[in-house]
């Protein structure tokens, strides 16, 4: 199968542009108001479900996507869901709780919870080094841009690299010489499965050298290789088996049936003259841990609940508390200072997503410190808050990834 534009352009889309229109669906009921501390002695504001849908409603009818939808859980209930403008403009059909959404890299805190499941029944150590696993990782060549040309990289990778996105493996998002080199390899669009990629990966430079910098790239995809190869089956397989059935994601999966084709939502990004152009449909090659998974908001809020219920959710346990909790704590070491586009001093990385480890600073959207968040391509976000007992979905298939719309939600859900 081919992929139009390529997997890599969307993965490495950033910032934003303006989108469109239309009508809107009730929210629902919420349960009593709850308080939301955002530092320990804060006072607080009150979640306010009319807050949330004011602003969703202000996003379609500013023009800025063309539909939206979140939902929001805190303290054992539901507290709000709204869907707002449409999910496909040319077929006039309303954005819905059941549409379905590419939610691109909201995959990878999906893959690695599959990997650190392997962590957790002791197939592998953080520390080894990822060519015990993957051989094709064992001689890595380094040609970061400090002059020094390429050369064999100091130390290997190891697992908790790729789970760290301190590998030195890149999404060619910038015009180094590592990123050159992917764009000329190609590997998305050459490589017919995970393993021929993670072989394709393995024989490109590295970015920097590993450990040293917190550069945003293939690292999940590759981790996803890693899952195969622990699991000996093929990844997509063992993510359904062991994360996405036991937790009832009745219905994400990487391609979405064609009886359920109905229920997609079309991606769109703004013209020149701010009309909504829609983005053709993609296909992927092969299943992988970086993108690719589809599915209902509903789903993918039932993956945050079990990360907020420390690895459980309606009686089935995924992951060990501790698992969880290890998950979600900053492991970037304070020495490491080049962090690509995760700028903000507030903000590290755990297994699979950012970290909020200092309070939000004045020109930041709100937050609060412990928070675990990432989003997808497509203008996608969730976050669990574990302080206020919080999760929080947000779907929008906007190109490229819009920021604002973001801090938009965020300010709606505290206040």
């Amino acid at each position: 199968m081919t992929q139009i534009p390529s997997r890599r352009l969307v993965l490495s889309a950033a910032l934003a542009a303006p989108a469109v229109v239309a009508a809107a669906p009730a929210p629902s009921a919420s349960a009593s108001a709850a308080v939301l501390r955002l530092a320990p002695g804060a006072p607080g504001s009150t979640l306010s479900p009319r807050r949330i849908d004011q602003t969703l409603r202000r996003m379609v009818a500013d023009g800025r996507a063309a539909g939206v939808s979140a939902l929001v859980w805190q303290a054992g209930v539901e507290r709000y869901f709204g869907a707002h403008g449409l999910a496909d403009v040319e077929a006039k059909r309303p954005m819905a709780r059941d549409t379905l959404a590419r939610i691109w890299s909201m995959t990878k805190p999906v893959a690695s919870v599959a990997l650190m499941r392997l962590w957790d029944v002791g197939r592998f150590r953080l520390d080894d080094p990822l060519a015990i696993y993957l051989p094709e990782f064992s001689s890595m060549r380094v040609h970061a841009d400090d002059g020094r040309g390429e050369r064999p990289a100091e130390r290997p990778i190891l697992v908790r690299d790729v789970l760290l996105h301190t590998a030195g493996l890149t999404y060619a998002m910038e015009d180094g010489a590592a990123d050159r080199a992917f764009r000329a390899a190609s590997p998305f669009e050459r490589s017919p499965d995970l393993a021929a990629f993670s072989r394709a990966v393995a024989a490109l430079p590295l970015r920097h050298e590993p450990g040293t910098a917190w550069h945003y790239g293939t690292s999940t995809d590759i981790l996803a290789r890693l899952v195969e190869a622990l699991a000996e089956e093929p990844f997509d397989a063992h993510v359904r088996r062991h994360v996405l059935q036991p937790l009832g994601l009745r219905e994400t999966d990487w391609t979405a049936p064609a009886a359920l084709q109905d229920r997609m939502a079309a991606t769109y990004r703004l013209s020149a003259d701010g009309k909504p152009e829609r983005e053709p449909d993609q296909a992927f090659t092969f299943a992988s841990g970086g993108a690719g998974l589809i599915g209902p908001i509903d789903d993918y809020l039932r993956f945050a609940r079990m990360l907020l219920g420390e690895g459980e959710l309606d009686g089935v346990r995924v992951l060990r508390p501790a698992t969880v909790r290890l998950m979600l704590v900053d492991h970037l070491d304070p020495a490491i200072t080049q962090r690509h586009f995760l700028s903000s001093p507030g903000l590290g990385f755990g297994f699979g997503g950012s970290v909020r480890i200092a309070p939000p600073l004045r020109d930041e959207p709100p937050g609060a410190v412990g928070e675990f968040s990432w989003g997808g391509a497509a203008s996608t976000l969730f976050w669990i808050d574990p302080a206020n007992q919080l999760a929080v979905v947000f779907f929008a298939q906007k190109l490229p990834f819009d920021d604002a719309l973001h801090r938009d939600l965020r300010r709606a859900v505290y206040g």
